[in-house]
């Protein structure tokens, strides 16, 4: 069953769209990016990723989005089944 977690991003200022944008684009060889969404609030890009395991979904993190231009800091939630 493929894990799936929800990556809150924080932007540097005015780079938000840029950052949307790239993260969109990502082909990544861990995970595959299932939505992209601007948001307001405290975080700005709320990204769902799904991966085969948890190890893979972290280095889709730190590779992927982490290393984007105008990235500030993630927070991960993971999806659980809770049935």
């Amino acid at each position: 069953m493929p894990i799936r977690g929800y990556v809150l991003v924080e932007t540097e200022v005015g780079r938000t769209q840029a950052v949307g944008d790239a993260i969109r684009h990502i082909k990544s060889q861990f995970a595959t990016v299932k939505s992209v969404d601007t948001v307001t609030g405290p975080f700005d890009v709320i990204v769902q990723l799904e991966a085969d395991d948890l190890d893979k979904l972290g280095k889709s993190i730190t590779t992927d989005i982490q290393n984007l231009d105008g990235v500030q800091r993630t927070t991960t939630c993971l999806s659980v089944n809770l049935a």
